[in-house]
């Protein structure tokens, strides 16, 4: 087994798949269900994802992505079946607002490279899926249903996924216990907030959030959802207005 890779079991058929050596902390997660397994997210593509995935699950299994950064896209390759959000999908085929230079200095930044790791090519990934989601889409894996909402803000095709049978929120890069990034062109505040408004609304019994502490509970959702309203009556829910902190979470604005 790679050490670039930890594993954590949330419960017998759910899989947490960790890149602690980045300083983004990306969380991967497989869900195995009685006809396939559906991995949400594939990490930074520094090292094989897939060869972690085959020690956990012997099914047919399909990628999803939170959205379409490099941090959640970078094992991409090693899964032809793949699901993408219809407002995404021009960044899978050459109109990714970064440049490659951008990607890679973010791909090295505060990072315990494996020995011998050649940043130079690294690949930002490209292709078409092989169905494309609309919010409140349903994935059936056997034994579980999985439903899409499509909660923008972060990027335009951000997906929240909801297992309404466990109360499991995976919520990429909407949700985690760091600085949340509201500040680039691509990004949509006042989307944030909508979104945020849908997802406090649902019985989430467990948030598994994208990135940093996986110690992350339910009333965070509130918690954030309030601070943006209270962003947006104060007038400052938009680019350019700062950084805001709120003890264990902060947004860049």
């Amino acid at each position: 087994m790679s050490d670039w890779f930890t594993i954590d079991e949330i419960d017998e058929k759910t899989f947490i798949i960790s890149e602690y050596r980045h300083w983004e902390e990306t969380h991967c997660y497989l869900l195995n269900g009685s006809g396939m397994s559906l991995l949400i997210d594939t990490g930074l593509g520094i090292c094989n994802i897939y060869d972690e995935v085959l020690r956990l699950t012997e099914n047919p299994i399909t990628a999803v992505a939170t959205h379409i950064h490099w941090d959640h896209i970078g094992g991409h390759e090693y899964f032809p079946d793949f699901y993408a959000h219809q407002d995404e999908l021009n960044w899978l085929n050459g109109e990714f607002p970064l440049t490659m230079n951008q990607i890679k200095d973010m791909v090295v930044d505060r990072c315990d490279l494996p020995e011998g790791y050649d940043v130079n090519e690294y690949k930002f990934f490209q292709g078409n899926p092989t169905r494309v989601l609309n919010d409140n889409d349903t994935i059936d894996i056997g034994g579980r249903s999985i439903q899409i909402y499509h909660t923008p803000g972060h990027s335009p095709g951000h997906m929240c996924f909801w297992e309404k049978e466990h109360g499991y929120l995976f919520t990429g890069d909407l949700v985690y216990k760091d600085t949340l990034f509201a500040y680039y062109p691509s990004t949509d505040p006042e989307a944030y907030l909508n979104s945020l408004e849908r997802i406090a609304a649902l019985p989430v019994k467990r948030v598994f959030p994208g990135h940093h502490s996986l110690d992350i509970h339910p009333e965070i959702l509130t918690r954030m959802r309030n601070a943006f309203r209270q962003l947006q009556n104060d007038g400052k829910l938009h680019h350019g207005s700062g950084t805001f902190e709120y003890g264990d979470w902060a947004v860049w604005l």
